[in-house]
């Protein structure tokens, strides 16, 4: 192996964004080193440049003894991508404390446990990138997505503090929130639907949801650009913390950002008038 040659671990490779990457990845000649339930992936690559591992996110221990596999097997991770995961649709009030707990150990808990394990090797490095996979759902939530944009948001909010964290460190952070792109993402392998149907949701969360479902093989986001694009920002020496990718997901994030801007312009005055007087007098 040599030196100018990037150590990738990408979780969840077996199929979508994550299997696109690991396959670019390989295709320009580095090494990755992925993970699947199964510990099984359809990827083109020898034994020198592709290492699959068996990973069930929900369970620390599994995660922490992989992580240190991965580390061993080079003496360096250089990025660390946080892919796997599913969906969740359903509105608030439909959905089970089951799926509410299955999405977050998945989800967030998962992500964090990977990242908590890997850190200890990146500081010894003085280096290493994590690139974090959230969702425009993470950054403007619709309705349906509810649980499932709680833990996305909830990934939107450790990676921004964690750069904050790390950056002293050597280690980047990035997020990328993806629009809809053409995998298998909605359907039955990473997409789970509450089974509780409430009418009276039917033409908020539920027409969001059957609007997903109509588009499903028909979303605009090309996986391949996508994984591009993410190599593209790991390979830039000023890699942007936020990656909104999809022409969809940046018409999403402006719009929020321009209401958000509205909303704040509107209430500024009450916002400024829970000061102490004479502190806000001083500032």
């Amino acid at each position: 192996m040599t030196n100018d040659k990037k150590i990738w671990l990408i979780t969840g490779v077996s199929r979508g964004l994550g299997k696109a990457l690991a396959q670019a990845v390989l295709n320009q000649g580095d090494i990755v080193i992925g993970t699947t339930r199964s510990g099984k992936a359809d990827l083109s690559g020898d034994a020198n440049s592709l290492k699959l591992f068996e990973l069930e996110l929900t369970d620390p221990a599994q995660i922490k003894q992989t992580v240190e596999a991965a580390y061993q097997l080079h003496g360096r991770l250089d990025v660390i991508v946080n892919n796997a995961g599913y969906g969740l649709l359903g509105a608030l009030e439909e959905t089970s404390d089951e799926d509410i707990q299955r999405v977050f150990d998945v989800n967030f808990f998962g992500v964090v446990h990977l990242v908590q394990a890997v850190l200890p090797y990146l500081r010894r490095q003085r280096s290493g990138h994590l690139v974090n996979l959230s969702s425009i759902a993470g950054l403007a939530p619709m309705a349906g997505s509810s649980l499932y944009a709680a833990a996305k948001s909830a990934i939107e909010g450790v990676s921004q503090a964690l750069a904050q964290e790390v950056e002293p460190l050597g280690i980047k952070v990035t997020l990328v929130e993806p629009g809809a792109f053409k995998t298998d993402f909605l359907s039955a392998h990473s997409i789970v639907n509450s089974h509780t149907k409430i009418a009276d949701y039917q033409p908020t969360s539920g027409k969001a949801v059957q609007h997903l479902a109509d588009i499903a093989g028909k979303q605009l986001g090309d996986p391949n650009l996508g994984a591009q694009a993410i190599i593209k920002a790991v390979e830039s020496e000023d890699p942007p913390l936020h990656l909104v990718l999809g022409s969809d997901a940046l018409k999403r994030t402006r719009a929020k950002l321009e209401a958000m801007t509205k909303n704040l312009d509107a209430w500024e005055a009450v916002s400024k008038s829970t000061d102490f007087l004479d502190l806000a007098t001083v500032l």
